[in-house]
């Protein structure tokens, strides 16, 4: 069984997924997000009670007020396969207030899997897959040169997350006709 809440923030209304006895977050969406709860298996039930959640919306606050929480601090269980959850844990190693390229994290892939080389079009399938958006940082995956694409929530949501994060916008441009993946 899987649960839900609903949490208001900065940049819309968020789901919080989690399963069993509530103990490890397995979503977490922004309302109109592409791919909205497309990770779990079975119906969601609401309850605002499970532990997780209280842990998740303290982080979240945290997070919203410019702290710099860490994922350490939360108990995860995105739901993948072992490509997405190689690549959501890649994710989780980029530092606060700082962006990796899609072709980066190929490359550290390709290194896990021992592999020459790695699609970057895949890596960004897995990226966009990601089903715990803001704590597993898919935001701060970019592409070539600084453009802003690829990000399931909007590009305008990543815009926002990525300047609370103080990251320096100068060199990153929204492309002309954006994609999400």
């Amino acid at each position: 069984m899987f649960y839900s809440t609903i949490l208001p923030s900065p940049i819309g209304m968020i789901t919080l997924a989690c399963g069993g006895e509530g103990k490890k977050l397995t979503g977490l969406w922004i309302d109109g997000q592409k791919y909205h709860g497309n990770t779990v298996p079975e119906a969601i039930t609401s309850n605002d009670n499970m532990p997780i959640f209280v842990v998740a919306k303290k982080w979240l606050d945290r997070y919203f007020a410019g702290k710099k929480p860490d994922i350490a601090e939360l108990s995860l269980a995105p739901i993948g396969n072992e490509f997405r959850q190689g690549v959501w844990s890649i994710l989780c190693e980029i530092p606060y207030g700082e962006v990796i390229t899609y072709g980066d994290i190929a490359k550290k892939m390709a290194k896990k899997m021992n592999r020459e080389s790695m699609s970057s079009q895949a890596v960004g399938g897995a990226v966009g897959h990601n089903p715990i958006s803001i704590i597993i940082p898919c935001h701060r995956v970019v592409g070539a040169n600084g453009n802003l694409t690829g990000y399931a929530g909007g590009i305008n949501i990543k815009v926002k997350l990525l300047e609370l994060e103080g990251v320096d916008m100068s060199q990153m441009f929204i492309p002309a006709r954006g994609t999400a993946f």
